[in-house]
């Protein structure tokens, strides 16, 4: 029996309702799709900055989120749109800038800082904002991994 490979790239969308349980939804989402692609190595990487992005746009939006996942020629890139046109002091920060600390006692603050480690590269973008009217508002926070992850490589 042959197999078919695919000619395009794939990519996922999930739309998420503002839910406290939407990460975890995006978590299952993301390990069904990343094992389907025989991928195997990413998910747990892979779930690990999703659930962060996602948590970040539960915590700092107050409408729903989309998780956007897609095939890239050297792994994967997540993206996680919500309505808040704000980017978040770690991801607002060019890469190779200096981060502030957290604390250690911090009940918060960790999770974008945790993407921008385990994430072969990282970024934002902004739409809208108070001045600039009605419209289409939010931001993308999106992250990549290679096929090779972060994980894999030092576990090599």
């Amino acid at each position: 029996m042959a197999t078919v490979s695919p000619e395009k790239p794939w990519s996922y969308t999930l739309n998420l309702p503002h839910d406290p349980r939407s990460a975890r939804i995006a978590r299952i989402t993301l390990r069904g799709v990343l094992s389907s692609h025989a991928l195997h190595e990413l998910v747990d990487e892979a779930e690990l900055l999703t659930s962060e992005l996602v948590t970040n746009a539960y915590r700092y939006s107050d409408g729903p989120a989309e998780l956007h996942v897609r095939e890239t020629p050297r792994g994967v890139r997540i993206t996680v749109w919500d309505t808040n046109p704000d980017v978040p002091a770690p991801f607002g920060e060019r890469p190779g800038a200096v981060v502030r600390a957290v604390e250690a006692e911090a009940t918060y603050g960790r999770g974008l800082l945790i993407v921008r480690v385990c994430a072969d590269n990282w970024g934002s973008h902004a739409f809208g904002g108070p001045a600039s009217g009605p419209g289409f508002r939010g931001k993308l926070l999106w992250c990549e991994l290679g096929a090779k992850s972060t994980v894999a490589r030092l576990a090599a």
